[in-house]
């Protein structure tokens, strides 16, 4: 079945505090794989980023397998993956000027760009915050619902995503099918409020390298042939190729630029707020057994950076919920091996909302996708 690529430029009224007023355009990516026959009865599936990965470099990566929006695609499902501002082919404000990044990264801004002088932001603060994500995911939730006449969109997220999805599923259920988070990024006991003052001072952007990509990664690899030979370049490429300031600094293989937002919102009271997680929006929660970003250990005694998948689980107030936890993969389980089971579980989701014929429980998945209950 041939799929439809075609990408769009949302516009958006920015609630971002370093562009707030100004009409903007938001990246989307449409992967339309809804057969011409069955053009009414579309099913829409917008899929978002995490805190560190453009949107297409994790989820639309064009290479063998990799690509979960094309897998879901073939499916028969209208995919949208979105950029938030900050990251990808979004705008990106203050993020262009060198100055504006991480002080104690400045140093990494070596040989390029040419003539830079480090020294103090001329943006001291940081980009993004709750309010602004959910008013950008918002913006494009009601687009995709006009243009395709659907009531209802199924949400897939990745990692830090989950700050953004969650709170707005629990707000707007009316509008979300279902949710399933891979590597859900939690704090149980997350604060609820906005700090005060908005926006919070610091830095605009924080810098990633191809090393520290690696470094990270090597530590969350458990099992021989978890991560395929190849797959850092590969994952770095893509990252490059949508960060078209980020790869023209720094060595050779470039930098990745990094929004530095403040978050708030998320946490067990806002997932069992009004048993709407559970009940009318159905939850899938996926993991790897050796993600060490999604689950702190030991506990931090900061609550905003004490993560837990369980927890999300737990707080969960409805019955329908589900979680799975996949053998031999960590965080960026999107490029490894267990990329084909994850891609496999979505599918079945999201036609069913069913996990092995359960619409409730915990689940440990195999490399060769086999599910069975967890101890």
């Amino acid at each position: 079945m041939a799929i439809t690529t075609k990408d769009h430029a949302i516009p958006h009224s920015s609630t971002v505090p370093a562009n707030k007023g100004e009409v903007v355009q938001l990246f989307v990516r449409e992967r339309d794989g809804t057969p011409l026959g069955l053009l009414p009865k579309r099913r829409a599936v917008l899929m978002l980023h995490g805190r560190s990965v453009p949107v297409l470099a994790g989820f639309d990566l064009r290479h063998k397998s990799y690509s979960w929006a094309e897998a879901l695609a073939k499916a028969g499902y209208d995919v949208f993956l979105m950029d938030l501002q900050g990251s990808g082919r979004s705008p990106r404000p203050k993020m262009d000027d060198p100055r504006n990044v991480n002080p104690a990264s400045q140093n990494l801004l070596k040989p390029r760009p040419p003539g830079f002088t480090p020294g103090p932001a001329n943006y001291a603060f940081q980009l993004n915050n709750s309010n602004s994500d959910r008013d950008e995911l918002h913006t494009v939730v009601e687009w995709i619902r006009k243009e395709r006449k659907v009531d209802k969109i199924a949400f897939v997220g990745w990692s830090a995503a989950a700050f953004t999805m969650g709170p707005y599923a629990v707000n707007n259920p009316t509008k979300v099918e279902s949710l399933f988070l891979l590597a859900p990024i939690f704090p149980p006991d997350g604060t609820s409020t906005p700090p005060n003052p908005l926006p919070q001072p610091g830095f605009p952007t924080f810098l990633g390298t191809r090393w520290g990509l690696e470094s990270g990664w090597n530590t969350e690899l458990s099992c021989v042939g978890q991560r395929e030979p190849g797959m850092v370049e590969k994952a770095w490429a893509a990252i490059m190729e949508n960060d078209p300031v980020g790869r023209t600094w720094g060595p050779p293989e470039g930098l990745s630029r990094i929004r530095n937002f403040v978050r708030w919102g998320w946490n067990r009271a806002t997932a069992a707020q009004g048993d709407v997680l559970g009940g009318s929006v159905p939850v899938l929660i996926v993991y790897g057994d050796s993600d060490t970003q999604v689950n702190t250990s030991p506990p931090s005694a900061n609550p905003e950076l004490n993560f837990s998948v369980p927890a999300l689980y737990d707080a969960v107030a409805g019955a329908h919920k589900l979680m799975v936890k996949l053998a031999c993969a960590g965080h960026s389980v999107v490029w490894e091996a267990q990329h084909k089971n994850v891609h496999h579980l979505s599918k079945h989701w999201l036609k069913q909302l069913k996990v092995d014929g359960k619409t409730q429980g915990v689940f440990d998945m195999d490399t060769d996708g086999n599910l069975s209950p967890a101890p």
